[in-house]
């Protein structure tokens, strides 16, 4: 958030009037594109809705040569600010982050236009802010901000949320009194064997790596690894060998790289560097999201309050010294969320090659913006105007329709 104060989240999601706006669902407004228009790729937008009626799930499309956004539809739906696709790409998953929260599921067509609402489930807690499928495609998990827990919802065949299996709640406090007052789940990551689940608690400045029962559906104790106090873990990433963790710190802007011991299933840090410049004044700034290129080359981090997303080159073997290289305006202000283009193999355009595009999600701009990718330096450049979407969160860009 930009400002000198970092505002609760209480206070952000206040601000973003967490009302509800209808669980209808609403049919596709506009007509399904044909010929080369057909190839364009889906990409679904998260939100804050506020309570506006008809806000909700963005559906646009991607034009396979510019990257370019199109929205297309919206279908109503409450809070749906962290998105999910199944492996098939057949069922879309929103938690609804509200106090009584939510998992909703929504049925895809073969072109990715949504067909209609499968279904919902507690969360598990108040206000989930992140969900993860289990590689299996049996269960799913959740993150809950406001109470410190981590669900895990087993799904029916047809992929409609079903039992909520499990709440694990989390203790404890940080340095921080507005922001580490308690515990706070905000991310839940599956290991690259669906055997464990990484869990981020910004409350407590701890990453947890669980053992899951994948015949009962049930998370175990595990290893605990403390981040710096006061950091506030955030958000997750796997570098591609599977054995680096990125954890990225919401409230000092840093990185911290971990090793990962599959077999042992713990996590230990090993370097923490800054995503800021240097030099520039951390007053009112946060960090939001981490994502690690395919080559395993560059990780990139966004930043809200400079509103810029930080380039580092991953280094080391398995990625585990990353050290700053460039750092890029986001496009717009307050950049939640940001997420590569989808590959779309036989196209000569942008997103004919894999990642050559970054989406950046600026909740208060309200804009999806997007950044051409040089795959060789990591360095990003603006790549055309940006799609308007209210208090948009979240990009999930999802391939063609099949």
């Amino acid at each position: 958030m930009n400002g000198q104060h970092r505002p609760t989240r209480r206070t952000a999601l206040a601000l973003a009037g967490a009302a509800a706006a209808g669980l209808a669902y609403a049919p596709e407004a506009a007509a399904r594109p044909r010929g080369r228009e057909g190839r364009r790729l889906r990409v679904y937008l998260g939100a804050y809705t506020g309570g506006a009626p008809g806000h909700g799930i963005g559906v646009a499309s991607a034009d396979p040569d510019t990257g370019a956004l199109r929205l297309e539809s919206v279908v109503p739906a409450e809070d749906p600010s962290f998105l999910a696709l199944s492996a098939t790409g057949r069922v879309l998953y929103a938690v609804n982050e509200v106090e009584e929260g939510r998992v909703s599921a929504y049925s895809l067509a073969p072109d990715g236009t949504v067909r209609g609402f499968l279904g919902q489930s507690p969360s598990g807690g108040a206000h989930p802010c992140h969900l993860a499928l289990h590689p299996g495609g049996r269960h799913l998990f959740t993150a809950d901000y406001t109470s410190g827990t981590v669900g895990v919802v087993e799904l029916r065949p047809d992929g409609a949320p079903g039992e909520l299996v499990q709440v694990v709640r989390y203790t404890g406090s940080g340095p921080d009194p507005e922001r580490q007052d308690g515990p706070h789940a905000h991310m839940v990551l599956p290991d690259p064997a669906g055997e464990r689940l990484l869990t981020a608690d910004l409350g407590t400045d701890t990453v947890r790596v669980h053992r899951f029962d994948t015949r009962r559906g049930l998370l175990t104790d595990g290893a605990e690894a403390r981040m710096a106090p006061g950091s506030g873990p955030r958000h997750l990433a796997f570098h591609p060998c599977g054995r680096t963790v990125y954890v990225l710190g919401e409230l000092d802007s840093t990185l911290t790289s971990c090793a990962y011991d599959p077999a042992r299933g713990t996590l230990t840090p090993v370097a923490t560097v800054p995503i800021l410049p240097r030099g520039a004044d951390p007053a009112g700034t946060t960090a939001a999201e981490v994502l690690v290129s395919a080559d395993g080359r560059f990780v990139y981090a966004s930043n809200r309050g400079h509103d810029l997303v930080a380039v580092l080159a991953a280094g080391g073997s398995g990625g585990i010294r990353p050290r700053p290289v460039s750092h890029h305006p986001c496009g717009g202000r307050s950049p939640r969320h940001i997420a590569f283009g989808a590959a779309a193999p036989g196209f000569s355009g942008a997103l004919g090659a894999a990642q050559r595009l970054l989406y950046t999600a600026n909740q208060d701009s309200g804009t999806v913006a997007l950044l051409r990718r040089d795959p060789v330096s990591g360095a990003l450049a603006p790549a055309g105007e940006p799609l308007a979407f209210d208090r948009v969160v979240c990009v999930l860009p999802a391939g063609r329709g099949r």
